[in-house]
């Protein structure tokens, strides 16, 4: 044997780790290929797609909540629990649609449809827009469509294209020719077959093995109803109030608007215990039975009101130089989506955020108004900001308004309750720069029957309670 040079045996080391790395690159290469072939050739496998998104569970009550069964006595609430259930059960009914299913466009399909927009009136045939499938060459096209609560159509067939289930609920149409088929797909029209207002369907929609389902909304177009804002704010505003045994504050309060709004109609929910005559021009004067309540009192005041807007003013309040009108109207009218606006009292805005959990549907759901909370600014008017309700010194939209209502059952301390039941509906803001004051709290002019009424016992906090409850079918409220 000899022995090898230091410098010899390095070179000798270098070769052997070459080969090896060498080796192992070729046998890596070989195996990941093989893996990768046999991940091409295996089908793809998708995951199953949920159709809707899954319930949500019982929500948490925030901190300081009261809870609202603990209102109710304990030998009617598994019967009240019932009923509520079914009530709720026929609001999902009148309120939900198939249209809230989750639809997924799935990866490269060649298929082309509708998914949004697509609006038909009920029991009318309309065209589908935008039907069509993009593939390449074969010998054969065949696609079909189906719907549940309606009819499809198309006209009269070409030569060299087959269509089978015209008039009925699913409808194939196949051709060798792509061309003539997307044409006769351009001219499918479906008509539903059962009348509703406010409905929908889906289309499901098929070529080979890729499938596509997209939305029919079936809904009866609205009458528009237009209110001519007229020249002037008289014509365009309508100030709202309710009175119970304070005509002293009431007649302060009117000679206030009448230094500033000399024309402006004034209405007035009246339902003190001796009822005393108010006159004045465009003041209109309603005299309810005695203590009716103040929601009842607002209802009343509201559905006699003629203009496009109304102010809310409680009969306590005081018109001021400040408070402008027409920039709650400006505010208004730039911001069409708005359905209430409310000012300030006394520097004071008070106005607050509802959060509102749906929970499950047996507990019910969680409310918590956070008071003095708002959400962001409203575009284009940096002194206003988006809210879910404000102050008793407010504009609204009288449609708007009337479709929400005021519940005539709480009878003495409301406010709140009109924007719990409009969350969702009422588009709110509030704005800093539209004032009104509030008079002076003297004894002079109290009425001590007045007290008596004005502020609720146990029973009424109570029933309050309650009437979330069944009505707005909550676990609990939080009033922040």
């Amino acid at each position: 044997m000899f022995a090898l040079h230091p410098s010899q045996l390095r070179v000798v080391a270098v070769l052997c780790v070459i080969v090896l790395l060498a080796t192992y690159f070729v046998m890596f290469r070989d195996v990941s290929g093989e893996q990768h072939k046999q991940a091409s050739t295996r089908p793809r496998q998708r995951s199953a797609l949920p159709s809707h998104l899954p319930s949500p569970g019982p929500c948490a009550c925030p901190k300081g909540s009261s809870i609202l069964k603990t209102s109710i006595p304990e030998n009617q609430y598994e019967e009240l629990l019932q009923r509520r259930a079914k009530e709720f059960q026929k609001y999902k009914a009148r309120t939900s649609s198939v249209l809230s299913r989750l639809l997924f466009a799935l990866p490269n399909s060649p298929l082309q449809y509708p998914i949004q927009g697509y609006t038909v009136r009920p029991l009318t045939a309309t065209l589908i827009p935008g039907l069509g499938i993009y593939a390449g060459e074969r010998n054969s096209y065949k696609v079909s469509l189906s719907v549940s609560k309606g009819v499809l159509t198309t006209e009269t067939p070409p030569e060299g294209v087959t269509v089978k289930g015209a008039g009925e609920k699913e409808v194939i149409l196949e051709s060798s020719s792509l061309v003539i088929l997307n044409d006769l797909l351009a001219k499918v029209s479906y008509a539903s077959t059962i009348y509703h207002i406010n409905t929908g369907d889906l289309a499901t929609f098929q070529f080979e093995d890729h499938k596509a389902v997209f939305p029919i909304a079936i809904r009866q177009p609205h009458l528009p109803v237009l209110y001519d804002m007229g020249t002037d704010i008289s014509s365009q505003v309508t100030i709202t109030t309710k009175t119970f045994l304070r005509y002293d504050k009431l007649n302060v309060l009117l000679k206030s608007i009448r230094q500033f709004y000399r024309n402006i109609k004034v209405i007035i929910a009246d339902d003190s215990l001796e009822p005393e005559k108010i006159t004045g021009e465009n003041i209109q004067h309603y005299i309810m039975p005695p203590s009716q309540g103040w929601f009842a009192g607002r209802n009343l005041a509201i559905s006699q009101v003629t203009t496009k807007y109304f102010v809310w003013v409680d009969d306590d309040f005081l018109f001021t130089k400040n408070t402008k009108l027409e920039k709650l109207v400006e505010v208004m009218e730039a911001i069409p989506e708005l359905d209430v606006v409310g000012g300030s009292v006394q520097g004071g805005q008070f106005h607050f955020v509802l959060e509102y959990e749906e929970g499950d549907e047996i507990d019910g759901g969680c409310l918590n108004r956070r008071s003095n909370t708002k959400s962001h600014p409203l575009p284009g008017f940096p002194q206003c900001s988006l809210a879910s309700g404000v102050v008793n010194f407010f504009m609204a939209r009288t449609d708007s308004a009337l479709k929400v209502g005021f519940d005539p059952k709480l009878l003495r301390v409301a406010h709140s309750e009109f924007f719990m039941d409009g969350l969702g509906s009422l588009l709110v803001a509030s704005c800093s720069d539209v004032p009104i004051d509030h008079q002076p709290k003297t004894k002079a002019n109290k009425d001590p029957r007045y007290s008596r009424f004005r502020s609720p016992g146990r029973d009424d906090t109570i029933y309050k309670l309650q009437l979330h409850f069944f009505k707005n079918n909550l676990k609990c409220i939080r009033y922040g």
